[in-house]
């Protein structure tokens, strides 16, 4: 499932960050803030239009995402998670 998908408050783990190519900016930032294979996150808020920006956590940092970055994180909802 992806990031941008997640209900508001479900409790996910991430899996990976989607590279678009081999030198990829967003994916490289995203990993480096911390987006990396096995941490908690959830949508803790969402903006009023399209739920466009999401604000997620993740370990105890929070972050706006744009819906079109946090497509690019794929997460494994689950209640063992965040």
């Amino acid at each position: 499932m992806r990031l941008s998908d997640l209900p508001q408050n479900l409790a996910a783990t991430v899996t990976a960050v989607e590279a678009l190519g081999p030198a990829d900016p967003i994916a490289r930032r995203l990993r480096d803030l911390g987006f990396v294979q096995g941490e908690p996150i959830r949508v803790v808020a969402q903006g009023p239009v399209r739920r466009d920006p999401l604000l997620v956590q993740i370990g105890y940092t929070r972050f706006a995402l744009r819906k079109t970055e946090a497509a690019r994180v794929q997460v494994n909802p689950g209640p063992g998670s965040a």
